[in-house]
């Protein structure tokens, strides 16, 4: 969902483009063999793919374009014959048929660089609205730093005339419902078998209607994807539709608000039941997006933090550059539970060259090893109540031990059972009972290293009478004494 310009900003490369064709047969779309399309390097048959999208078919849509940091060029070719097993040749874009189930007839597009690592990781590039698998491929600089690290790129291509992703129907924004995100986990799948690729570092990025895709993806799919990247894009199920329509203009408008647990909720609706970790995600939005509007950002930002289940306040704010503001919630390493990238004066339009390597960075794949986990120990808690027949008090006092001034604070700790504040001081607090958040007042904000703030809160209690167990300082674990 980008205006219409040029693509530049990055170097452009000749590789070639490869489709791998079914020679059909009975039995499943997995077993039917394919044939591979290649064109050598060289001046033989170097004819230039016009990446052209389609009409969209709504006016909102007609707006958008292509990202403006190129990369390379694909080129077609000739074939050769192959199996259902063949990888695909290296350093070049090929396109995969046949890949598992689709429901929505997505093209799927692969490239695998010449020095590949063994059990990879996949990076999943989600185009634009009338953009394409092959448009991003050459307008951005992912299969570039693909040859850097070693990892896959996939890129899905829509085949819809709006050339849109499904971020709306009811099918999308559940896992296995169908539509495109279950043919873009189809195509995750068949990358990890065919690779070996390593099913801990699977990761989704992309921009306007692939960065909705991206929001979509990480929700439907937790147990998939360990981190996101999402540029202008919006909440996951803010453009959620019944009627059909892939567009949604509350949405686009900034005019859907909700508190971070409804927003949650949502994302957790999705995999009913499930427990286990969920992705990282980075965020980046132009304060001049008339698309979909800046609003989107702060939504996000409150939708990601409450499924991380860290404040949000951030936990570090800087300007990596002039005109950017970049906050990270839970942590402030490199990879936070949640970053956000905000451009001053910036429209839709935002992708600029260099960006793509910041996404490599969150997603750690510009380092060996896993990401650092946010540390415990980088506060320090103590806490004591007094209590009567009904009521009681509780003064809890909240050491920075880190090396970092804190600037805005939320301290997280849960009630016991039948407790509910009713009054508090040095803070607010929200909600009265079950998971509260501290937030600091306006003039305790600020917390330098060794340096400590006293809060407390009177509560009514059906019986248990202590303080809680546990607590977080913003998003990072507290040692509690």
């Amino acid at each position: 969902m980008l205006r219409g310009q040029a693509a530049r900003g990055g170097v452009s490369q000749r590789h070639v483009l490869i489709t791998i064709d079914p020679q059909p047969r009975s039995g499943r779309d997995e077993d039917v063999s394919p044939s591979i399309r290649t064109t050598p390097r060289g001046p033989r048959r170097s004819v230039l793919i016009a990446l052209v999208g389609a009409l969209a078919s709504l006016l909102a849509v007609m707006l958008l374009g292509a990202p403006t940091a190129s990369a390379r060029t694909a080129v077609s070719g000739t074939a050769v014959s192959g199996t259902a097993t063949t990888k695909a040749p290296t350093a070049a874009l090929t396109e995969i048929k046949n890949f598992g189930t689709n429901p929505s007839n997505l093209q799927m597009y692969l490239y695998v660089p010449n020095n590949v690592a063994p059990n990879p990781a996949v990076v999943v590039v989600v185009h634009y609205c009338t953009g394409s698998g092959p448009a991003m491929y050459s307008g951005t600089e992912f299969a570039s730093l693909a040859d850097r690290y070693g990892f896959i790129a996939v890129y899905p291509s829509v085949t819809r005339a709006s050339k849109c992703f499904d971020v709306s129907s009811p099918q999308a924004l559940r896992r296995g419902g169908g539509s495109d995100p279950v043919g873009i986990k189809s195509m995750v799948d068949w990358t990890v078998r065919t690779y070996g690729a390593d099913t801990s570092r699977v990761f989704a990025t992309g921009t306007s209607s692939g960065a909705m895709m991206t929001n979509v993806l990480l929700g439907d799919y937790p147990d998939v994807f360990a981190a996101g990247s999402a540029f202008a894009g919006v909440p996951f199920a803010c453009f959620a539709t019944t009627n059909g329509s892939e567009w949604n203009s509350d949405c686009a408008n900034g005019a859907i608000t909700r508190t971070p647990q409804q927003w949650g909720d949502l994302v957790r609706g999705a995999y009913p039941g499930y427990s286990g970790p969920r992705p990282r995600m980075q965020l980046w939005h132009g304060t001049q997006d008339d698309v979909l509007r800046y609003p989107n950002f702060g939504e996000e930002i409150k939708q990601w933090t409450n499924v991380q289940g860290v404040g949000q306040t951030p936990a570090r704010t800087d300007s990596p550059q002039s005109g950017w503001t970049r906050t990270r919630y839970g942590s402030t390493g490199d990879r936070a539970p949640v970053e956000a990238i905000s451009l001053q004066g910036v429209d839709h339009n935002l992708v600029t060259s260099g960006m793509a390597a910041r996404v490599i960075t969150f997603f750690g794949l510009d380092a060996g090893g896993p990401g650092p986990q946010p540390q415990p120990g980088a506060c320090r808690v103590s806490a004591t109540t007094s209590a009567w027949s009904t009521g009681l008090t509780t003064s809890v006092t909240v050491t920075n031990t880190g090396t970092s001034t804190l600037n805005g604070w939320q301290l997280g700790f849960t009630l016991p059972s039948g407790q509910a504040i009713t009054g508090g001081w040095g803070a607010t607090y929200s909600p009265a009972s079950g998971a509260v958040t501290a937030t600091n007042a306006a003039y305790n904000g600020t917390l330098a290293p060794g340096a400590s703030v006293t809060i407390g809160y009177q509560a009514h209690h059906t019986g248990a009478t202590g303080a809680p167990g546990a607590f977080m300082l913003n998003g990072q674990v507290c040692t509690t004494v």
